[in-house]
């Protein structure tokens, strides 16, 4: 298996125990509860790596002087 599809496999993993964990102690997930919120996270991430993957970037600090 490759390394980056094992770290996903045990970040998945890792988030359903998470998950399994907070719903057994009956405390509140600390992310959207439905799927368009979930669906939002995705979409910032796959709009993050477009950006990346097209080699755009703005210094916002930069232009305000900081």
């Amino acid at each position: 298996m490759e390394a980056s599809l094992l770290i996903a496999a045990l970040a998945l993993l890792t988030g359903f125990l998470a998950g399994a964990v907070f719903a057994l102690v009956g405390v509140p997930i600390p992310a959207p509860p439905t799927l368009a919120g979930v669906l939002g996270i995705v979409g910032i991430y796959l709009g993050f790596k477009s950006v990346d993957y097209l080699g755009v970037s703005y210094d916002v600090a930069g232009s305000l002087g900081l």
